[in-house]
């Protein structure tokens, strides 16, 4: 249900620019995200930061695209946010804190150095991600740009996310079992 909520303000906004336009379709992912926020919290109580830096992103960027009528600002939202996870990893990693191991560490017990490669590795994908978003956004047309937000950046964090899955799973100890995390 999770993974769902998270994806409603992309698929919002992508249907909505097929059938009307970019403007319309940053009001909507504006409101979607509402929605989306309003939801987790009645379902679960809480929501993670990475929501509320999102959905505060996505409103104020969001706006300005409806309001100021140009589309340059919704297309700097997807870079901010890649850079923002980014700089927060980095910072974290530099401070000798993993935000990866403090949201993995419970069910994975790796050591140290394995969660600061990964780390590292999503800081680079994050920028790369980002620059690449800048490159499409000003050098490509508005629809290859819509499908590259939706589909491209969607599966490029699918894939990463399973090849780090693979690399955690990879330095997991010989003896360790699934039902030993929660002892």
């Amino acid at each position: 249900m999770k993974q769902i909520l998270d994806f409603l303000p992309l698929l919002v906004f992508f249907a909505v620019y097929k059938f009307y336009d970019i403007f319309l379709a940053s009001g909507a992912l504006v409101a979607a995200s509402a929605v989306q926020i309003a939801l987790i919290y009645l379902l679960y109580k809480r929501v993670e930061k990475q929501h509320l830096i999102t959905f505060a992103l996505v409103a104020v960027f969001g706006t300005l695209t409806m309001v100021l009528r140009d589309d340059t600002f919704i297309k700097w939202k997807v870079t901010i946010v890649q850079f923002l996870f980014a700089g927060a990893l980095l910072i974290a990693e530099l401070m000798n804190k993993s935000l990866l191991k403090a949201m993995l560490g419970k069910e994975m017990p790796l050591p140290n150095n394995v969660w600061r490669r990964a780390a590292l590795a999503w800081v680079v994908f994050f920028v790369a991600s980002g620059v690449l978003n800048l490159y499409i956004a000003f050098n490509l047309s508005q629809e290859a740009w819509v499908n590259f937000k939706v589909f491209g950046l969607m599966g490029m964090t699918l894939v990463y996310t399973l090849l780090t899955i693979l690399y955690l799973y990879r330095h997991l100890p010989k003896d360790f079992k699934p039902e030993d995390k929660a002892d």
